[in-house]
């Protein structure tokens, strides 16, 4: 039985960007210099903060965590590893990636609309290069990451100006150059376990960086494509995601612990009521939406760009595009492989009647010759 959601739910699930709270002492290099201005906002799970204290506006298990950056022009995120994946959606500005033990194996600039996937046990940093208003998004997979691994010239940086990182993920903090007394800390990858680390190529890299004219959209991704409540388009970037499309296939396929995909749709158009058994959040890119909740006793939010909803798995729901300009939204949905949707039974009947049905195998097909 699908779960009934109450208003009070659904706000507590919505983020808008107006009620994100920042968080300035969320990691050991935040006193480093060039490194002050960091900000970063917990929205959903506590991905890798090393502060204690932050607050996180969603906290429900959804298999993946996500969080956000802000940074101004000049300003760096220092070298670190993670060991599930992190995928980078960027809004605004324009920032330089660099990876490698050194930070010197490759960089690549990344733009508004790109999508960074960053292979798991591989040094990685990143500079505000573009504007003052420079934001990213951040997907970490798991609901336990694990934490990270600094590389060894930022914790000895680190050091100098005052802040350690214990062996259990605490921030201490002391003068400049001391070290804490009666605590154990973190200790630096040796040389030769630096050595194991596998090293990526430009090249390969390029090939987990989806610009906007590396997407393939799909027109017609679901069964309700021709459904005047339907009509939106999926491009799939990571993991095969909720496409109906046999055809569609994403960017990236390696395990990540979600999917995500863009969605877009005109005015008026987007997804009928639907459902998924899977962890789900939206995070607008483009445009204004309307999610409506519930078959029964609908419930709505409007949302613009950079305001996220987290969506209770199983819950119906329904996407539409009201703003004058066409909508665009960003979907991330949990698990390895494809997620089932699971069409309102009005919406299955009139996409039947209009000729279009489902195959066992959960992809759109003419029934004409399913039936035949």
């Amino acid at each position: 039985m699908p779960p009934e959601v109450s208003a009070a739910e659904l706000a507590s699930r919505t983020i808008l960007r107006k009620d994100l709270t920042a968080d300035t002492a969320a990691f050991i290099d935040t006193r480093i210099p060039g490194s002050e201005n960091k900000i970063n906002y917990p929205m959903i799970g506590p991905g890798v903060s090393e502060n204690a204290e932050q607050a996180v506006p969603v906290t429900a298990p959804h298999g993946f965590n996500l969080g956000a950056a802000a940074m101004p022009a000049g300003v760096t995120n220092n070298l670190h590893l993670h060991f599930t994946a992190e995928v980078f959606v960027c809004m605004a500005g324009e920032w330089r990636f660099r990876w490698g033990v050194h930070g010197d194996d490759g960089e690549a600039t990344v733009r508004p609309g790109d999508v960074i996937s960053i292979p798991t046990w591989v040094f990685r940093g990143f500079t505000s290069v573009g504007t003052d208003d420079a934001f990213l998004f951040t997907a970490l997979g798991r609901d336990r990451s694990g934490g990270l691994i600094w590389a060894p010239s930022v914790l000895e940086k680190a050091a100098e100006h005052g802040l350690h990182l214990t062996s259990d993920n605490r921030l201490i903090e002391t003068e400049p150059g001391e070290y804490p007394r009666g605590v154990e800390l973190k200790r630096p990858l040796t040389d030769a376990q630096l050595a194991t680390l596998r090293r990526i190529g430009v090249e390969e890299m390029r090939t987990r960086l989806a610009r906007p004219s590396d997407l393939r959209w799909s027109t017609a991704p679901f069964l309700d494509s021709a459904l005047e409540t339907g009509g939106a388009e999926l491009a799939a970037v990571v993991g095969y995601g909720i496409t109906e499309d046999r055809d569609q296939h994403p960017r990236l396929a390696d395990p990540h612990g979600f999917s995500l995909a863009r969605l877009r749709a005109a005015t008026g158009r987007g997804m009928s009521t639907h459902a998924v058994d899977e962890s789900q959040v939206l995070i607008v890119t483009g445009g204004r939406w309307r999610i409506t909740l519930n078959r029964e006793n609908p419930v709505s939010a409007e949302l613009g760009p950079y305001d996220t909803l987290s969506v209770p798995v199983g819950a119906w729901r329904r996407f539409e595009s009201i703003g004058p300009e066409q909508g665009e939204m960003v979907v991330i949905t949990g698990g390895e492989g494809r997620a089932r949707v699971h069409w309102d039974p009005a919406v299955t009947a009139l996409a039947e009647q209009q000729g279009t049905v489902i195959d066992p195998n959960g992809y759109t097909a003419a029934a004409d010759l399913l039936h035949a």
